[in-house]
């Protein structure tokens, strides 16, 4: 029964620091699933010249999960006249970094920008859009680097530390 439960035990800890390094990896590819999308939204906003609310639905067809349900949950909220376009925008954000796997950067970077979205004619916009995705460039070169830093580590971590809680209850 012991050894049922040693097994157990690290394969609990094998799995968290797997699910560690996942997110380590994830966080890359959503950052330019952000900026894929940013640089259509630039292009409908510029070029298009779509209200918001048709842009965010045109983005979520062409932009995979979870930035996807992001742009849906923007479009259908700002279908009701009277909601405010930053007060929905921080509201789904919130809910955007907590079901993926982005950090408190890109969190602050996506407020600044949701700050300036629709508040300026279209070439300031496009300025802010810009100034947006060099902000998600500097942090995606910064999500990379660490995914190539930790990411072995995590699942190692893992592993030696359920082989290590259970040396120590043995």
């Amino acid at each position: 029964m012991k050894w049922i439960g040693a097994l157990i035990l690290i394969g609990a800890t094998t799995w968290l620091g797997i699910e560690w390094s996942n997110r380590l990896a994830n966080r890359p590819k959503q950052i330019r699933q952000l900026k894929n999308a940013l640089q259509i939204l630039e292009a409908e906003i510029v070029y298009s010249q779509l209200p918001l609310r048709d842009a965010f639905f045109s983005i979520a067809k062409q932009i995979p999960q979870p930035t996807k349900s992001f742009f849906e949950q923007m479009g259908e909220s700002l279908q009701d006249k009277d909601n405010d376009l930053y007060h929905n925008w921080k509201k789904n954000i919130n809910s955007f970094v907590q079901d993926s796997s982005l950090g408190v950067n890109e969190k602050e970077i996506l407020n600044q920008f949701g700050r300036t979205l629709g508040q300026h004619d279209f070439y300031q916009q496009q300025k802010h859009i810009q100034l947006a995705l060099s902000h998600l460039q500097r942090e995606l070169e910064d999500a990379r680097e660490e995914q190539y830093k930790y990411s072995k580590m995590a699942k190692s971590l893992g592993v030696l530390a359920g082989i290590f809680i259970v040396l120590l209850l043995i």
